[in-house]
């Protein structure tokens, strides 16, 4: 499942990347997913919005053991 979370996180790195950001993978434990939101993704204000409708959304959509995200 770690895997399959990487692939997808590979397809989200390049927008985030474009803005000065990126996302790393922390842990997955039962179904949830922590990362870490790096570069200009960590301070900015709509950080809560790209975690929930950009990141979760794509996660869930390829890995539907996906339970949520969460930013650590």
């Amino acid at each position: 499942m770690q895997e399959q979370i990487e692939k997808a996180l590979d397809k989200i790195r390049p927008a985030l990347q474009r803005d000065g950001g990126d996302v790393e993978l922390v842990e997955v434990v039962d179904g949830i997913v922590r990362v870490r939101l790096t570069g200009a993704c960590g301070g900015c204000p709509m950080s809560q919005m790209t975690l929930k409708n950009g990141i979760e959304r794509v996660l869930k959509e390829e890995v539907p053991e996906v339970v949520g995200v969460e930013s650590v």
